[in-house]
C-alpha cells in the first residue's frame, strides 16, 4: 500500500494545483481590468470528469454491460479558456471585477479546504506511525 503516492493524494495535488492556477488566472483578469481590449480568462479544471461522465468516455474492467466504461487517458490538469459570458466594456475589455473578486473568495475557500484535507490524511499517516497525540 502506497501511503503518499496513491491515488486520493495525486487528486489532491492535482486539485490544489489547478486552485494555485485558478488564482493566478484571477489575478491576471484583476490586473487587466483597465487594459483595452484584454478578453477575461477563466480556469477549469472538473472539465474531464464532467466531459468523460457525460460522454461515457471511459474505459476500465467491467464486470457486467450495464456498468459506466472508464477511461485512464483523462488529463487532471487544468485548462485556462477564455470567458465568453459576460459583456465587453466600452473599450472591448470583459473583466468584471465584481465576479472576479466572488471568485478568488470561492478558490480560496476551495484552497483552504483541499489543504485540511491534505493535514487531515498526513495527520492519520501520523499518529499510525506513532507520532501524534
Amino acid at each position: 500500500m502506497e501511503l503518499f503516492n496513491n491515488s486520493t493524494n495525486t487528486l489532491l495535488q492535482s486539485a490544489l494545483n489547478a486552485s494555485v492556477t485558478r488564482q493566478h488566472t484571477i489575478s491576471n483578469n484583476i490586473a487587466n481590468v483597465d487594459t483595452p481590449n484584454y478578453k477575461a480568462k477563466k480556469t477549469v479544471f472538473s472539465h474531464e470528469l464532467e466531459k468523460a461522465v457525460s460522454n461515457r468516455s471511459m474505459e476500465a474492467n467491467r464486470t457486467d454491460v450495464r456498468h459506466f466504461t472508464f477511461n485512464e487517458s483523462s488529463s487532471l490538469d487544468a485548462k485556462i479558456i477564455n470567458r465568453t459570458n459576460t459583456s465587453y466594456n466600452h473599450n472591448g475589455n470583459n473583466v468584471d471585477v465584481d465576479l472576479e473578486m466572488s471568485d478568488m473568495a470561492k478558490n480560496q475557500i476551495y484552497y483552504n479546504a483541499l489543504i485540511d484535507r491534505m493535514n487531515g490524511r498526513f495527520n492519520s499517516i501520523q499518529t499510525v506511525l506513532g507520532q501524534g497525540r
